[in-house]
């Protein structure tokens, strides 16, 4: 199962090079979609019946929580709101704030910004052709063999182009990725990672490694939050889960006071683990969301969105 990845990484590793071997053109994937099944039954599984199921998904919690606080009966396609899935409380004043988003300013921003001709009188059209794009990335490249995100194709898109590289993190960067994020959440584009190909494969096993192998002064890992934590509650935030959680980025963080790159948001989280987090454009980082891309397959494009 999924979930015994974290105890079992090195072993896992070895089974799965060699049944990656044995795969042909048309199975490159299966190892990958049996584990995002079984994080979807997992996930719809600990939100069957929170309370019912206390002692084996929320044995910290309290009775009244799990009654009144956490939602029931979820299905994969609700999950793409993070915790605002099952967090009713949080739930209610989330819709409340979407009636007038933050961020509307900043899809208008980038909207500009993708309207803006280079000054050799090229455009980001011309690298990217429709904004909705934004639904393909991140990808395996087989020409480059390696995972290209939506932040490295922007900055690519500059400086090929003679402009200069924007940091990857929040500001233009995050305003044109809201602006392109919007356009394919109304052409109702969906999140379809591709693995077709042993490197493509190589590429996510490496980037599932990460998210579940302990590190850092605290020896934490992504899953023990966002898989095993998902819906519990530490201080006064109940824990995201890593189902969809690539959806719905760039984010407006209340926090942050503006939109920011999926980049940033799992850099912070990394840091906050007791980790140096990877380079944004580095390959451990692209393959870590390459991974959460195809954890997310399916559902639809939701960005941008608010979160605290």
């Amino acid at each position: 199962m999924l979930l015994k990845i974290a105890k079992t990484t090195a072993l896992l590793a070895l089974t799965v090079g060699a049944l990656n071997s044995s795969l042909n053109a048309t199975d490159y994937a299966a190892t990958a979609e049996k584990d995002r099944v079984e994080l979807v039954k997992y996930f719809e599984a600990k939100f069957e019946d929170p309370l019912k199921n206390r002692g084996t998904f929320f044995p910290y919690s309290t009775d009244e929580e799990l009654e009144s606080s956490i939602a029931k009966g979820l299905k994969f396609e609700e999950f793409a709101k993070g915790n605002y899935a099952y967090n009713i409380d949080g739930r209610g004043q989330y819709e409340d704030i979407k009636e007038m988003p933050p961020y509307e300013d900043s899809i208008d921003a980038g909207e500009a910004l993708w309207n803006t001709t280079f000054s050799n009188g090229k455009s980001f059209a011309t690298c990217f052709g429709e904004p909705e794009t934004a639904a393909k990335y991140p990808y395996f490249d087989q020409s480059r063999n390696e995972v290209v995100t939506l932040t490295q194709a922007v900055n690519e898109c500059l400086t090929s182009n003679g402009e200069k590289a924007w940091n990857t993190k929040k500001g233009d960067m995050a305003k044109l990725q809201g602006y392109m994020a919007f356009s394919a959440q109304e052409a109702e584009k969906v999140i379809d990672v591709k693995i077709d190909s042993q490197a493509a494969a190589d590429a996510y096993e490496r980037g599932k490694e990460y998210y579940y192998t302990q590190r850092g002064y605290l020896k934490l890992n992504c899953a023990e939050c966002h898989v095993y934590g998902a819906g519990l509650r530490v201080r006064n935030e109940k824990l995201s889960q890593l189902l969809g959680q690539t959806t719905h980025f760039p984010v407006f963080r209340l926090k942050w006071k503006g939109l920011g790159t999926l980049e940033r948001r799992m850099a912070g989280c990394i840091k906050d683990e007791g980790q140096v987090p990877p380079k944004t454009t580095s390959q451990e980082m692209k393959e870590l969301l390459f991974f959460m891309a195809y954890m997310s397959n399916g559902m639809k494009i939701d960005g941008p969105d608010i979160r605290k």
